[in-house]
């Protein structure tokens, strides 16, 4: 009887505690916005700048840590990109100017990537057998959605007993101190003979040339637009234009009684959608062609956004919009990571998923900068919302084409 590998091992459980810790920090920095602001006095455009930064950082930095890894190893990578994040978030602790913000924010956003997705899930994948690595991959992913619902109240909570410079001290130690799990990350390369004669530049290169990764590359864009801009500006839009919570309602007797603690908790289910959305991604990302999947994800989202948009709001829409929206939210995450690493196979699969990644942090920088950008030349978010509508359509039809079948492999003559 053939025995099957176990799908919960030591590298799953360690990677997703990085994930998740790593994440539970970059998904804090929002909650800051007003504190920073009110201290020196500053529009709030200055920290929203800081933050899109930081996401260009990170995914410029995702690449560049992909190729790391697989040039010096997997922990290395982690430990230079935790160190990163730490001294971003010690400098900014002392920062008192905008400028110094926006260029520390470079070093967190270079520590999210060395933390993050690219490397992590490169070392997951290679550590899982091919029954398990759709779902494994989820399942790291969704550590990372954990990390966002938890790493904001975790913020609130710590703001309250002490000023936002001590807080960013102390995600610095917490993101140093998880460098502990790092014994556990040993994984084997279970890559074929022909994938370890092959360099990264002739993997890359032939990943570059091919239409089917460009594809995904554009795929992934509105990916990062559509969830960088939710996350940065659909608390103050539901704050502004939600219709009023009704005294005796559902909400109200929770506590949530005014429109911006609602815009707040829509976050929040938008993080629990997504736990649930990923292990599903990642359940029929091993049993279904996965760009079929993915163009199906990116509809979902056209649709739904499109829906609320056209719909008045109210906080039964919000609530909808938000359960829908966050069950799609990571689920692409999985599915594109899984198919990178079966079109290109998996010992370079870090760096090309990182390259992939990078369209998204352009799609995030965009999402959060013509947010604000748009909002203060017309009064309204409806042009940013619909250009994620547009955009998302366009991710669903690009992925149709991609062909889902492995590259044949350069063998060097013996």
């Amino acid at each position: 009887m053939i025995q099957r590998a176990p799908l919960i091992t030591p590298v799953l459980l360690a990677g997703s505690l990085v994930v998740l810790v790593g994440f539970a920090i970059r998904a804090s920095f929002g909650v800051f916005q007003l504190p920073i602001a009110m201290e020196f006095n500053w529009p709030r455009a200055e920290f929203s700048l800081a933050i899109a930064i930081q996401n260009l950082a990170w995914g410029f930095g995702q690449p560049l840590f992909g190729a790391i890894a697989e040039k010096i190893g997997d922990r290395k990578a982690i430990v230079i990109g935790a160190v990163a994040y730490a001294l971003g978030l010690v400098l900014s602790a002392g920062a008192t100017l905008p400028i110094q913000h926006h260029l520390y924010e470079v070093l967190v956003g270079l520590g999210i990537a060395g933390t993050g997705f690219g490397v992590v899930l490169a070392v997951v994948g290679r550590a899982s057998s091919d029954e398990n690595r759709s779902m494994s991959l989820a399942i790291v992913t969704a550590a990372g959605s954990a990390g966002q619902v938890l790493g904001p109240p975790l913020a609130e909570g710590l703001l309250a007993l002490m000023p936002w410079q001590g807080v960013f001290l102390a995600f610095a130690a917490l993101i140093l101190a998880v460098l502990a799990v790092l014994p556990w990350m040993r994984s084997p390369v279970p890559a074929s003979r022909a994938e370890l004669q092959e360099s990264m530049g002739t993997v890359v290169l032939g990943a570059l040339r091919d239409p089917s990764f460009a594809l995904i590359f554009l795929g992934f864009f509105s990916c990062g637009y559509q969830l960088a801009f939710i996350t940065a500006h659909f608390p103050a839009f539901v704050a502004e234009v939600c219709g009023p919570i009704m005294l005796g309602s559902v909400l109200h007797s929770m506590g949530i009684t005014t429109t911006g603690a609602l815009g707040a908790v829509a976050i929040s289910i938008i993080g629990l959608g997504n736990i649930a959305g990923t292990l599903a991604a990642g359940w029929a990302g091993k049993r279904y062609t996965k760009k079929y999947l993915l163009a199906g994800v990116y509809t979902g989202r056209t649709v739904i956004a499109a829906w609320f948009i056209l719909t008045p709001m109210t906080p039964t829409t919000v609530l909808v919009f938000s359960a829908l929206m966050g069950s799609l939210w990571l689920a692409t995450v999985p599915l594109t990571s899984g198919l990178v690493a079966h079109l290109y196979g998996l010992r370079y699969m870090g760096t090309l998923y990182g390259i992939i990644f990078l369209s998204h942090q352009l799609g995030s920088f965009m999402g959060v900068w013509l947010g604000g950008r748009l909002y203060d030349a017309y009064g309204s978010y409806d042009g940013v919302w619909w250009i994620g509508v547009g955009i998302g359509a366009f991710s669903a039809l690009v992925h149709l084409p991609i062909r889902e079948t492995a590259r044949p492999l350069a063998v060097a003559p013996a």
